[in-house]
């Protein structure tokens, strides 16, 4: 019975099953499961090793290593890079981490001819990729929490060791020393809809910045925020790798790459994409930013100084060092806002070749209880004074072609860099023409940019976005008229207004007491009736974004803030609507609208 038991037994054999089944055990590795892949553990079995790395892993890559050729086998190495990545994962050992990354360097980047490259259709391509990219940033994290310390010296490996020096003139950027370098991969995003990766080569990091490289000092660096955190790659070039991984010793040169400096890097006689992180470093920068204390303390009081650092003091921040040749986006938030609530707009174009190559972008942030007049003003002198201190021989022609988007007030501060006043708003204040009235030059000065407003001519392009251009039903309301009563209007704008009220008796009562932004915002008030009557000025593009939340007909429908009769715009270049409440930057139509119209304005101004 035992011998026909025998006999008729079917050892190998096939059983149906689904196809991802199957495709899950002929694709996954190491990197994305608990188990090496299938051409790592097809070579443990050739070599009769299987066992033997479940038992003592050490002894298995041990024999491994001393069975490669000094060409060729590129099963071996392979293997080895994933088997020393998972062992590492396991002991925690960081030698074998950059021992993963030094083996995939050697497959990959071949000194030796007769090496032919991977074809792209060879599934160690990818994976090599990831275990060079992730070996590395495990392997030389020597730091506190995982984190880079970027020194050269020598690196123990499980079969020898690598003498690693540092390019040091790459960690210079935007005008300051990069510090503080963590892997991307260590940061779990949220707040963000999409986390985006630029995939390539080389480690992702995230990158902080230290003190000024006065080597280096770049325009616009003083408008840098100093708690922005920079997407960064790290790259090990390692010389002759697949000769001296054999023999044990290797020498290599550590280079630091941000996106602004460049997206490739030229190894293995081509130039290979380099991979980042765009999203975690994004993340990372608002999460310790002190933007989202502002939004309150920046609506109620005007003494709020919205900077961490005092080195620019104007409002202007620029996300990447300045760039000629690309056009500024202005993004210009909302009442009690910030510009962290730009985060998912910001984290889409970013990733978008075609916008991010001829686009940079800027963030304005103001205290939004000021009146709108003086806010306006404030931005309006802001932006002429970057334009001039970025080109000061006027030969950028792409800083004159600036889009300025805003955000509920937001918004009719952006309608007051494109619209001649004349003296509507300066006679609300006062029937004296400007050289009538007696004021020093400097308060004379700051009454007119508060109050007339002219076409600033770099600003070709403007987007309101949920923009309330007759006011808000809200701020009509008691809790508006509370809160408005609450704000802290600036001492300096006030003790001007009491010196020309002293100057002049009798001739400008009306400003003996200013006026908030929830005061001009609503509806029926001299300012906000003056400014929705204002066309946008001649060859200036407009466009709106109403947002509208819930069904029925528009004339009655609202995005909770704003009515949809109060955000229309006759006349402007298109009108979208999205389904979304008041904060509608962040809404996918919103932003895909704005993606449309940006490539527009590439189109239209060439």
């Amino acid at each position: 019975m035992l011998v026909f038991a025998a006999c008729g037994a079917v050892p190998v054999r096939v059983e149906r099953t689904d196809p991802t089944t199957v495709q899950r055990q002929v694709t996954s590795n190491i990197l994305n499961s608990d188990r090496p892949s299938a051409l790592s553990v097809q070579l443990l079995q050739r070599l009769n090793l299987y066992l033997k790395f479940e038992e003592n892993p050490v002894a298995a890559l041990h024999d491994l290593h001393a069975g490669l050729d000094s060409t060729g086998d590129r099963y071996r190495l392979f293997a080895l890079s994933e088997l020393s990545y998972l062992y590492a994962e396991r002991s925690h050992d960081r030698s074998y981490y950059l021992a993963a990354a030094v083996y995939a360097y050697a497959l990959l980047f071949s000194e030796i001819k007769a090496d032919l490259p991977l074809d792209p259709s060879d599934p160690r391509l990818r994976v090599a990729c990831d275990l060079y990219n992730r070996g590395l940033a495990e392997g030389l994290a020597t730091g506190e929490h995982g984190e880079w310390v970027i020194t050269p010296g020598s690196h123990l490996l499980p079969f020898g060791d690598i003498e690693i020096d540092a390019d040091k003139s790459t960690l210079s950027w935007g005008g300051y020393r990069l510090e503080h370098f963590v892997p991307a991969a260590d940061l779990e995003v949220h707040g963000l809809r999409n986390r985006y990766r630029r995939a390539g080569i080389g480690a992702p990091l995230v990158a902080g910045l230290w003190k000024e490289d006065t080597n280096r000092v770049v325009a616009g660096h003083r408008r840098i925020p100093k708690n922005l955190k920079i997407p960064v790659t790290a790259f090990l070039r390692i010389e002759n790798p697949r000769a001296n991984v054999v023999g044990g010793w290797l020498r290599g040169r550590l280079e630091i790459y941000s996106a602004d400096d460049s997206l490739q890097v030229d190894a293995g006689r081509r130039d290979w994409p380099l991979e980042f992180e765009l999203s975690s470093a994004l993340a990372y920068t608002l999460g310790e930013s002190r933007w989202w204390d502002f939004e309150y303390a920046g609506f109620f009081s005007a003494t709020v100084n919205p900077w961490h650092d005092k080195s620019a003091g104007d409002g202007l921040m620029l996300v990447h060092p300045y760039r000629p040749g690309r056009i500024p986006i202005v993004l210009v938030h909302g009442t009690a806002s910030s510009p962290a609530r730009w985060a998912d707009l910001i984290n889409e174009l970013e990733i978008d070749d075609r916008i991010v190559d001829r686009y940079q972008i800027w963030l304005y942030i103001y205290n939004t209880g000021n009146p709108i007049g003086y806010s306006a003003g404030v931005l309006r002198e802001t932006l002429e004074r970057a334009v001039s201190e970025l080109d000061p021989n006027a030969t950028d022609a792409a800083l004159r072609e600036m889009v300025v988007i805003g955000h509920s007030q937001g918004g009719l501060l952006t309608k007051l860099t494109v619209v001649d006043s004349g003296l509507r708003f300066w006679h609300q204040q006062t029937k004296l023409a400007p050289d009538q009235l007696h004021a020093d030059p400097a308060t004379l000065k700051a009454l007119e940019s508060s109050s007339i407003f002219t076409p600033e001519p770099f600003v070709k392009r403007v987007i309101f976005v949920c923009t309330p251009h007759r006011g808000s039903y809200l701020a009509s309301m008691s809790f508006a008229r509370l809160a408005s009563s609450l704000i802290q209007l600036p001492s300096e704008m006030t003790k001007r207004i009491s010196d020309v009220a002293r100057r002049n008796p009798g001739a400008i009562s009306s400003l003996a007491k200013l006026p908030t932004s929830i005061d001009n915002m609503r509806p029926g008030s001299p300012f906000i009736r003056a400014l929705a009557k204002l066309p946008v000025a001649p060859g200036v593009h407009a466009h709106s974004i109403i947002a509208i939340d819930g069904d029925g007909p528009l004339e009655h429908a609202s995005d909770g803030v704003v009515r949809y009769s109060s955000a229309h715009v006759p006349g402007v270049d298109s009108e979208t609507i999205v389904h979304s409440g008041h904060s509608a930057q962040g809404n996918p139509e919103t932003i895909e609208e704005i993606r449309r119209i940006l490539l527009l304005h590439l189109q239209q101004e060439e």
